[in-house]
């Protein structure tokens, strides 16, 4: 076992006076040099080991000159100071003297602290700041991918960290412009029930700072960011530009990282942002059983102190979403934030109000509802949804099969197979044209019953060789009523999900009667005279 140079010395001393044993003895007991005893005998502590000086000979005709250029770079700007890559390129054109990059680097690394010493410069120090309870926190986003319906996803977290007690507050978004910025504050507040009483310190992000005064802590605010601090009794606080002022709010810095890779690593697969938003509830309760540091007391028992010097929230919270009014142009769609999206094309060149939040577009014609979309990302993207082109589609079927709104509509599921057997059915019985106007109008029938259901009565249709819509809007209704469902949908209900659309044991009844050879309905029609008496009883009481 060897031991260090300390135990070595501790144990000659320790044999010489408790063993009494001589300097060539205690030399041949521990394997060592008789110098190296005298020196354990005459001091307790080994001497320090003299490290020895390195030279640099290829380096020695040239330092005068960089160190010239060192102090040099003490007046110019930050961003064209010499890097060491530089100062070998300047030697090899000025001399002729190609100089290892390492020899290089490793005399500047010395020289360069050694110079700003000598001419005064500041030191960069770091201050321990004291968190006083429920005073101080601090925000920021990180970005993160999730796999959102299979599909690789850049997102967003959002994280509010309280300065005493480390409880942070995270929620994911699609962006982070400002309605998800206002939304991750509203559901941070919320959670954790109260308001800080001091600041609150961010970096200069665009949904609250529109310019920064130029060397100095004044910001000219977004007009709503202030309204919306203003409103829950905070102050912001922000930090210098770029990485001089990392460490201002180094708390959740720190914290977005620590969060990812422990919670968010490897990339989580979901349905649904929502799905995800729900997990960090329940990550953020195992992290309240953490210690942060040196710390005596878990992050929840730090917390139950600061709650109750939170300031109150507001009755009611603050209207995160935006309100525009664009035109739906010829294209039966609306332009917000340089992404468009689709109404029904009877509204096209009319206004209508768009109210835009961090993940959901809902349009309105005065008071009511005409288009739902999930927020889009991305310059350019587009989202259709193919109920929208319907009324247009009766008169122009021949643009369906090329058509944007069907190929999303065939992507995200609602667009089934059963769809594309009747529509293949029809073409082939009634002609191209007239076959889908057919599935046009059965495709109608999905506004005002169920997807399950409609798919449901199309399988029948299909298995009786008929391509009649008030057949299928007949099967159903019934397909509803067996399910013990409402056989109708309002018009303000949402969208239904796409189904996984297994064989339904439906038996139509065509075959069954042509394989039996049942006779044909021989009943007579029925009469309607006597209903034909009735109003004309009606007329003769209201004269």
């Amino acid at each position: 076992m060897s031991l260090s140079k300390q135990e070595l010395f501790d144990r000659i001393r320790r044999d010489s006076w408790q063993r009494q044993l001589s300097i060539r003895a205690l030399s041949k007991k521990y394997g060592v040099h008789r110098r190296l005893v005298r020196e354990a005998l005459s001091s307790p502590v080994p001497m320090p080991r003299r490290r020895p000086v390195r030279t640099s000979p290829r380096m020695e005709p040239y330092k005068k000159t960089v160190d010239a250029w060192l102090r040099a770079d003490l007046e110019a700007p930050r961003k064209q100071r010499h890097t060491v890559r530089r100062i070998v390129a300047r030697i090899e054109e000025e001399f002729g003297e190609a100089i290892p990059y390492p020899t290089v680097r490793d005399f500047v690394a010395v020289r360069r602290k050694e110079i700003a010493a000598q001419a005064g410069a500041p030191v960069e120090a770091f201050v321990t700041r004291h968190n006083a309870l429920g005073a101080d926190a601090e925000v920021d986003f990180g970005d993160v991918y999730v796999d959102v319906a299979g599909q690789r996803t850049r997102c967003y977290l959002f994280a509010f960290r309280l300065a005493y007690s480390g409880k942070a507050v995270h929620r994911i978004s699609r962006s982070c412009g400002q309605q998800a910025f206002f939304e991750g504050h509203v559901h941070a507040l919320t959670t954790l029930g109260g308001v800080p009483a001091g600041q609150v310190r961010y970096d200069n992000l665009t949904p609250a700072v529109k310019k920064v005064v130029f060397r100095s802590r004044s910001r000219e605010e977004n007009p709503r960011w202030t309204s919306f601090h203003e409103y829950y009794g905070f102050i912001p606080f922000y930090c210098e530009p770029g990485l001089r002022g990392a460490h201002e709010k180094g708390g959740v810095e720190g914290q977005v990282g620590y969060f990812r890779r422990n919670y968010l690593t490897p990339v989580p697969q979901v349905d649904s942002l929502d799905e995800l938003n729900a997990r960090l509830a329940e990550f953020e309760a195992k992290e309240d059983e953490r210690r942060i540091g040196a710390r005596m007391r878990t992050i929840a028992q730090d917390f139950a102190c600061e709650a109750g010097h939170l300031l109150p929230l507001p009755d009611d919270p603050f209207a995160t979403g935006i309100t525009l009014t664009p035109r739906v142009d010829r294209y039966g769609m609306v332009t917000v934030k340089m992404c468009r999206y689709s109404v029904p094309v009877r509204f096209i060149d009319r206004k209508v109000t768009v109210t835009l939040t961090c993940d959901d577009l809902t349009v309105y014609d005065g008071r009511r509802e005409i288009a739902h979309h999930r927020r889009l990302t991305g310059r350019g993207a587009e989202h259709l949804v193919l109920d929208h082109y319907l009324e247009a589609l009766l008169t122009k079927p021949g643009a369906l099969e090329r058509s944007e709104a069907l190929h999303q509509a065939r992507a995200e599921g609602t667009f089934t197979a059963v769809h594309e057997a009747f529509w293949a059915a029809a073409k082939k019985n009634l002609g191209d044209i007239e076959g889908t106007k057919v599935l046009v109008k059965v495709l109608l029938l999905h506004r005002h019953q169920q997807h399950a259901d409609v798919v449901t009565g199309i399988r029948t249709a299909l298995a009786a060789g008929t391509f009649n819509e008030d057949v299928i809007a007949l099967e159903a209704r019934k397909a509803a009523q067996a399910a013990g469902r409402a056989p109708t949908v309002t018009a303000s209900a949402p969208a239904p999900e796409p189904l996984d659309l297994a064989p339904a044991p439906v038996t139509p009844l065509t075959p069954r009667r042509l394989a039996r050879a049942l006779p044909s309905d021989q009943r007579p029609l029925p009469r309607l005279e006597q209903w034909d008496e009735l109003l004309r009883l009606r007329r003769k009481d209201s004269s």
